[in-house]
């Protein structure tokens, strides 16, 4: 995956970047049940032209190649039991926290960590007004095969203007934490 993500073999990178793209662009404007049934179709049909071609290729030079997707056919495509297991346990402990950070910013356990989560959500209407669900995950995607590698080749000011940022964050959260005595009994409660 890592060498898809940094482009080590472009073919197969702009392969796989290429034709997720289309899908995804595909289901930005059509219904996901069309574009998986239009997709299977194409796949369907390129599979059973092969084949015909192979079985006229065979009788026509008379020869004995057996079935083209014979190696295909033959893969074991069952899931390992264990591993299976492993990664739901992993996405189970992912959800239960994710839950119980959820009941903690709604709950205001604590107060500046609930404001900085409205603050968030706040942002996030402005997102949604802007694009769709689809058009973000499109971003999100062309962002995943682009900003690894930009940060791979300009990685020394990268990290300069983030600790720059990091910084200016810090003070800012600090004078918010200062300002808001409501924060600072919450401080130290947990403390205690």
């Amino acid at each position: 995956m890592e060498s898809l993500i940094y482009w080590r073999d472009p073919k197969k990178s702009g392969a796989v970047f290429g034709s997720i793209l289309v899908v995804l662009l595909s289901l930005a404007y059509f219904s996901l049940i069309s574009v998986t049934a239009y997709i299977s179709l194409i796949a369907l049909v390129g599979t059973i032209c092969f084949r015909i071609y192979k079985n006229i290729m065979q009788a026509v030079q008379k020869t004995s190649d057996g079935h083209p997707f014979k190696e295909f056919l033959e893969l074991d495509l069952t899931l390992p039991q264990d591993k299976v297991k492993e990664v739901t346990e992993l996405v189970v402990a992912h959800i239960n926290g994710g839950v119980n950070e959820l009941r903690r910013l709604f709950l205001v356990e604590d107060l500046i960590d609930s404001i900085k989560f409205g603050v968030l959500l706040w942002c996030l209407t402005y997102l949604g007004a802007w694009f769709n669900g689809m058009t973000l995950i499109i971003i999100g995607f062309v962002a995943l095969f682009t900003l690894p590698k930009v940060y791979e080749t300009n990685k020394t000011q990268i990290d300069a203007n983030l600790d720059i940022v990091r910084t200016k964050l810090a003070e800012i959260t600090s004078k918010v934490k200062a300002a808001v005595p409501i924060g600072k009994k919450s401080e130290e409660k947990k403390e205690q």
